[in-house]
């Protein structure tokens, strides 16, 4: 598991170790569910979620590359 060491101020250091013992978890943990609920993906979960999606919408793997380079291409204006 990797390590990141950030800074914070103190008074949202002093929040964020309230908050972890109020609920009984680790600040690590805070940030992980934070995290998530910013909708913040690994690449496994991203491929996954784009995967789901094309399979939901009847695509195969070349239909759905097609539609996303025209739609890139449509929004630079080329």
């Amino acid at each position: 598991m990797g390590r990141l060491t950030i800074t914070l101020s103190d008074e949202r250091q002093r929040a964020l170790k309230e908050t972890a013992a109020r609920r009984n978890t680790t600040i690590g943990h805070l940030i992980e569910e934070s995290l998530e609920a910013y909708g913040i993906k690994t690449g496994d979960e991203a491929r996954e979620l784009v995967e789901r999606a094309r399979r939901a919408a009847g695509m195969d793997e070349a239909a759905a590359i097609d539609l996303a380079v025209s739609e890139v291409r449509e929004e630079r204006g080329g």
